[in-house]
């Protein structure tokens, strides 16, 4: 086995990936299926060693990695935790991941860490400080960042912009690319009652550089309507395998990422999932050979 530090970043393939589950560990080693590349969570892999770093390690020999964050709290009002983000540049430094994101979101308040990502209000001071925290980040990892798209429940009323325009200012005033999440925005679309074809059209999808595809739970809000809860807990739905297939053809084929964090199913049916998005991709991938070719005759 090389040791980490001879490794180089692994570009991760625009085709599907899986979030890498414990429960699947063997079946991955055993079997070395044929998949584009393995999602972490940053925050299991912070401890310094035992078996999940043996198990990464075995993995990482062989595929791509892309690293997720949950906790860096990119959203909040105080500083970046500087503990936080050293463990996450070890990280970093020791598995070479193709691809590093984190969310739109805050989940820490006087030194505590909570549970959930909460949502930003979208006013141009909280601008001012999202960029700055996307580039305190960039600059300690020396690489570029995603920045993931949330889902959300409430709405601000000082909020002086729109989610796609405060993203598209973030992206021009730091260098950050995207990772955008289909099924959150029909989450947010769903519990606000906008159009998520108006929303993706208006996105600024030359910087999306990942895709994530997640499920969703349905639940009523307090007026009776609908209420879409991301949960990843349940196969995706038709409606986001339609939206997903409405965004490649419009930028093609990207990383893909099914994600599944609650209610983990069997490794064949996960990889089931993952050749469905891998249909998709080729589909889009030949259409867009065959119109170039077209073009070119």
């Amino acid at each position: 086995m090389k040791p980490s530090s001879a490794r180089h970043r692994l570009a991760i393939p625009p085709r599907a990936g899986v979030g890498l589950k414990p429960a699947h560990y063997r079946a991955i080693l055993d079997g070395l299926p044929d998949i584009g590349f393995f999602e972490i969570h940053a925050e299991n892999y912070m401890g310094a060693g035992g078996p999940p770093h043996r198990y990464l390690e075995a993995i990482r020999d062989r595929y791509p990695l892309s690293l997720h964050g949950v906790g860096l709290s990119i959203g909040a009002d105080a500083p970046l935790d500087r503990e936080h983000l050293a463990r996450l540049r070890a990280l970093d430094e020791r598995y070479q991941p193709g691809l590093f994101s984190e969310h739109l979101a805050w989940s820490t308040h006087e030194g505590a860490y909570l549970n959930d990502l909460l949502p930003v209000p979208y006013t141009p001071a909280s601008l001012h400080r999202v960029c700055q925290h996307v580039e305190e980040v960039q600059t300690a990892l020396r690489r570029q960042m995603l920045i993931e798209n949330p889902s959300t429940y409430i709405v601000f009323a000082d909020s002086t912009m729109s989610e796609v325009e405060f993203l598209a200012a973030l992206v021009e005033r730091t260098g950050c690319g995207l990772l955008l999440d289909i099924s959150n925005v029909q989450v947010s679309a769903t519990n606000h009652g906008f159009d998520p074809h108006a929303y993706l059209d208006a996105f600024p999808l030359e910087r999306v550089h990942e895709i994530h595809l997640g499920s969703f739970t349905i639940s009523q809000d307090d007026a009776g309507g609908p209420l879409l809860i991301d949960a990843h807990a349940s196969p995706i739905a038709a409606e986001t395998w339609a939206l997903f297939a409405q965004v490649l053809d419009l930028i093609g084929p990207k990383p893909t990422l099914i994600e599944r964090d609650n209610d983990v199913p069997t490794w064949p049916a996960l990889a089931g999932e993952a050749e469905r998005a891998e249909q998709v991709i080729r589909r889009v991938a030949g259409s867009r050979g065959r119109q170039k070719a077209s073009c070119v005759a």
